[in-house]
């Protein structure tokens, strides 16, 4: 019996979350940043040669700070310093001509966002999802993928988060309920 395909060039566009200078630099498991960014520019580059969709989706705050969300929370703030190119994309990932660019105020990519427009114009039915961190950004932005009846593939091996415990969970509890875990390689032969 014939595998089907992992997904259909046409419909399908990579969403990368948050692979900006100010995230990457953080220490992250069960793989170095380094690691996350390496796999998703793989990524990147075989759907830009398949004139596949690429969003690069970024957090950033005005320059006074008051469009973030600001919760009331048990654990320490989420405050710290930022430099001046911290929400720059890192160079490994572009941009490149083509790409979409996202800025978000929040974890997740939909919210307050032109995301799901652009997905919707360009005939977008499956995302392939990766970046840091797995259990925020990514996992916001695929609970609201889902819920607006998105096809999603998470490429495990381009993601990452603070801790492996974090990463880990994200994964068992909540992308086997949302779509197909898959690695870079599995997704690269599934572009062949």
């Amino acid at each position: 019996m014939a595998q089907s395909p992992l997904f259909n060039a046409s419909s399908t566009a990579l969403v990368v979350i948050d692979l900006q200078k100010g995230i990457v630099g953080m220490e992250t498991e069960p793989r170095p940043a380094s690691a996350v960014v390496a796999n998703a520019a793989k990524l990147a580059k075989a759907f830009r040669a398949h004139q596949m969709p690429v969003f690069l989706v970024r957090v950033m705050r005005s320059p006074d700070g008051k469009d973030g969300l600001q919760p009331i929370i048990d654990g320490p703030p989420m405050n710290f310093p930022r430099n001046a190119d911290w929400s720059d994309i890192v160079p490994e990932l572009g941009p490149q001509p083509g790409d979409i660019i996202i800025t978000k105020r929040q974890w997740g990519a939909f919210y307050g966002t032109d995301l799901d427009l652009q997905l919707r114009r360009r005939k977008i039915e499956t995302i392939v999802l990766c970046g840091i961190s797995t259990n925020a950004g990514v996992e916001s932005t695929a609970r609201f993928a889902f819920e607006y009846g998105y096809q999603q593939i998470f490429a495990e091996d381009a993601c990452a988060s603070r801790s492996n415990e974090d990463h880990a969970h994200a994964l068992k509890s909540s992308f086997t309920r949302m779509g197909r875990i898959r690695s870079t390689d599995e997704i690269l032969r599934g572009m062949e």
